[in-house]
C-alpha cells in the first residue's frame, strides 16, 4: 500500500484539549479532532480567533433559535478558513530552511512517497528539474482533516422556556450532528460510545452524508467500535437508511484516555485479527444493505468505489508498536492521543496541570468513579477539579451549579434529569437522608455523588486558562482525562519532536520499563477483573459467575494469541520479544490465581 501522507491521527482529546486542534497541525497534513458537545466553549473560542485575528465577533446568543447547532456551525466553518487559509501559505512559502513547506516535508513518514519525492527535488543539480519537482510536491500536497466527535450518549433532551420539551431534532447530540452538517467542512464525523439509534436515523435528513455518483461524500461517517460485532451491527443499521460507514474506528477498551468502555475481556490484538480476516464480509454484508436503500432513495453511486478504512487507537507509545499495527493489521491510520497532551504547541493544556503531567507515575493515573456518565473515567491524581471537589464537600457545600448541564440524565428523585455531580442532586439527596426505609439507597447514593466531577466545566477549563479567556462564569478548576500510556512521557515537546517520536527518529519514553502496548491492556483488564471481583456481595449468582467465567476465558485466549503472535513482531529485537514473553508469563500467573481462589 503506498503511503503519501501522515499515518497517525489525533483523536479527540477531553472537551477542550484538542479544541481547536486543526488550526495548529492541519497545515502540515496532519488530522485532527474536535469535541462538538460543548457550544458554549466553541462559542467562547470563535470570540477569541476573532479577536486575535481583528475581525469582527457576532456572538449567537444562547437563546436564540436553534443556537447550540449555529454556534457549532460557526466554529466550524472559522476552523475551516483559518485551515485553509495557513495551508495556502505553507504551500507558496520558499523551500529554504524553517519555512514551512519544508517543516510539512520533514515531518512526513520517510515512507511517504511525496518525502522521497521531497529528497528527489533536494537532490537536483540542474534548476528546471528542481523546479518541477517543487512544482509537483506544491500540487500534490493536502492539508489534514477537521473531523469531529459526538459522543452518541450525550443525547439529553432541552425544554422551552415554559418548561416543555422541545422535539428530538433540539436534543444536544441531535443539535451538534445538525451543526457540523449544516458546515461548509468536507470532513468525517465520529459517533462514539455505541449506538444511538435515533440519531443515527436523523443522519439521513442531510444529503451531504449520502455517496455521490463517483462513490466519494462531502461528509464521511467514521464509527468507533469496541469489536467487530458492534461493526458489523452499527454498519448494517446505517446501510438500511442509505448510510455508508467510511471508516470503523477501533480503541482500546481500558488503554485510552477520557471514558473507558471496557470490553467483556476481549483484547485488542485478537479484535484487530478478526477485522483483517473479516473485513470483506463486513464490506460485502454492508453494501448488500446500502445498494437497494441508495436505489430507493434515487441515489446513484458506484458500489465498487464504497471503501472502507479501519484505524486504531489506544496507548500506542513507540514507533515500533505503530509500525506494526500498520504492517500486521493493515491499518489506515494510528492513534495518538494522550502523549499530545505534552505538546502545548496543539494542546489547549494549562501550565500547572502540564507540570502535574510531565511529573505523574504511573500509579498517579487511575480509572475513577468520577464522571456522571456511570461510565469508568481516566484520570489524574490530584487534578484541580478533585482538589475543588472535597474542598467543597468539606465546606458543607458538596456539588456544581451545573452551569452547562450536558451530563444531566438522573431521574432517581426528580422528573427532569439532573447531574449527579450537581448541587442541586446533593439537595434531592437530603430529602430520603432521614427516611429509615431508604436508608441504603441514601448510602448508596451519596457515596456514588461524592465521587463525581463537574467534567462540563472541568475539562473546558484547561483551554480557557491557556487561552487566557477570562470572560467565563465557571469554575476554572481543571479536569483531565489522560490515559495509562502517559505515565512514559515526561519530556514536554514540540509538535516535530512528537511526529519525529511517532516515526522513530527520535525517542520520547522516559520511563526506563514501559511494558509492550498488548501486555499493558492487558495487565489493565487483568486489575479490572480483580476489581470487579472484589465488588462482589458475599455470594456469586449465576449471572456474575458467567461474566467472570467469560471474561477470564476472553483473558486467556488473548494472552495464548499474543504468544503466538511474538515471532512476527519483527518490528522489535529478540531482547525486546523475549521480555514480552516473560510479560505474558507473569500476568498468565496472575490470572491463573483468581482461578484457583475460586472466582
Amino acid at each position: 500500500m503506498k503511503v503519501f501522507g501522515h499515518t497517525f491521527h489525533i483523536p479527540v482529546l477531553g472537551v477542550g484539549y484538542s479544541a481547536d486542534a486543526p488550526a495548529k497541525v492541519a497545515k502540515y497534513g496532519i488530522s485532527s479532532v474536535i469535541s462538538i458537545v460543548d457550544d458554549i466553549l466553541l462559542e467562547q473560542l470563535r470570540k477569541h480567533y476573532h479577536q486575535k485575528m481583528n475581525k469582527p465577533f457576532e456572538p449567537i446568543n444562547a437563546k436564540e433559535e436553534d443556537s447550540r447547532a449555529k454556534r457549532i456551525t460557526a466554529y466550524l466553518n472559522l476552523m475551516n478558513e483559518i485551515v485553509k487559509e495557513q495551508f495556502e501559505k505553507v504551500r507558496c512559502s520558499d523551500f529554504e530552511k524553517g519555512s514551512e513547506i519544508t517543516k510539512y516535508f520533514e515531518m512526513l513518514p520517510d515512507v511517504s512517497c511525496l518525502k522521497q519525492k521531497y529528497h528527489e527535488m533536494l537532490a537536483a543539480k540542474e534548476e528546471p528539474l528542481k523546479t518541477e519537482l517543487q512544482k509537483y510536491l506544491r500540487e500534490n500536497i493536502k492539508h489534514g482533516a477537521i473531523d469531529v466527535n459526538i459522543m452518541t450518549k450525550l443525547d439529553n433532551s432541552n425544554y422551552a422556556s415554559d418548561g416543555t420539551p422541545l422535539p428530538s431534532e433540539y436534543n444536544n447530540a441531535h443539535a451538534a450532528l445538525r451543526g457540523f452538517a449544516m458546515s461548509e467542512l468536507e470532513s468525517s464525523i465520529i459517533f462514539s460510545a455505541g449506538m444511538n439509534p435515533k440519531l443515527f436515523s436523523y443522519i439521513e435528513s442531510f444529503k451531504d452524508f449520502h455517496p455521490r455518483e463517483d462513490g466519494s461524500f462531502k461528509k464521511k461517517i467514521i464509527v468507533k467500535v469496541s469489536d467487530f460485532r458492534s461493526a458489523l451491527i452499527q454498519g448494517k443499521f446505517l446501510a438500511k437508511k442509505g448510510l455508508w460507514v467510511s471508516e470503523y474506528r477501533i480503541e482500546s477498551g481500558l488503554n485510552c484516555g477520557g471514558h473507558a468502555f471496557a470490553t467483556d475481556g476481549l483484547l485488542l490484538g485478537p479484535i484487530l485479527e478478526e477485522f483483517k480476516n473479516r473485513k470483506q464480509e463486513l464490506l460485502v454484508s454492508v453494501k448488500e444493505l446500502l445498494m437497494p436503500a441508495l436505489y430507493k432513495k434515487e441515489i446513484i453511486a458506484d458500489e465498487n468505489k464504497l471503501n472502507v478504512n479501519v484505524t486504531v487507537q489506544g496507548g500506542v507509545g513507540l514507533s515500533t508498536e505503530h509500525e506494526f499495527l500498520l504492517r500486521n493489521y493493515d491499518v489506515k491510520s494510528v492513534g495518538w492521543g494522550s502523549p499530545f497532551l505534552l505538546v502545548p504547541e496543539v494542546m489547549n493544556v494549562d501550565e500547572n496541570t502540564l507540570k502535574q503531567l510531565s511529573e505523574a507515575k504511573e500509579e498517579d493515573y487511575y480509572l475513577s468513579n468520577s464522571s456522571p456518565l456511570g461510565v469508568p473515567f481516566n484520570s489524574l491524581r490530584n487534578s484541580g477539579k478533585d482538589v475543588e471537589r472535597l474542598e467543597r464537600m468539606e465546606n458543607g457545600k458538596p456539588g456544581s451549579s451545573c452551569p452547562k448541564k450536558f451530563l444531566q440524565f438522573n431521574k432517581d428523585f426528580t422528573d427532569k434529569p439532573i447531574c449527579t455531580a450537581s448541587t442541586a442532586y446533593f439537595k434531592k439527596l437530603d430529602t430520603i437522608k432521614d427516611n429509615s426505609e431508604l436508608n441504603d439507597k441514601y448510602n448508596a447514593a451519596l457515596k456514588n455523588a461524592s465521587d463525581k466531577n463537574c467534567l462540563c466545566e472541568g475539562l473546558s477549563a484547561s483551554t480557557l486558562i491557556a487561552k487566557g479567556i477570562t470572560d467565563a462564569k465557571q469554575s476554572l478548576a481543571v479536569a483531565i482525562c489522560p490515559g495509562p500510556n502517559l505515565a512514559y512521557f515526561s519530556k514536554v515537546a514540540s509538535l516535530k519532536e512528537m511526529v519525529d517520536h511517532i516515526y522513530g527518529r527520535i525517542n520520547l519514553i522516559t520511563h526506563p520499563n514501559r511494558p509492550n502496548m498488548f501486555v499493558k491492556e492487558l495487565s489493565l483488564y487483568i486489575d479490572y477483573l480483580q476489581k470487579k471481583i472484589d465488588e462482589r456481595v458475599d455470594f456469586v449468582t449465576a449471572q456474575k459467575e458467567e461474566f467472570f467465567n467469560t471474561f477470564r476465558a476472553n483473558l486467556i485466549d488473548g494472552i495464548n494469541y499474543y504468544k503466538s503472535m511474538i515471532p512476527d513482531i519483527a518490528e522489535e529485537t529478540e531482547k525486546i520479544r523475549e521480555k514480552i514473553r516473560q510479560d505474558l508469563d507473569a500476568l498468565e500467573l496472575k490470572l491463573m490465581s483468581y482461578a484457583l481462589a475460586g472466582v
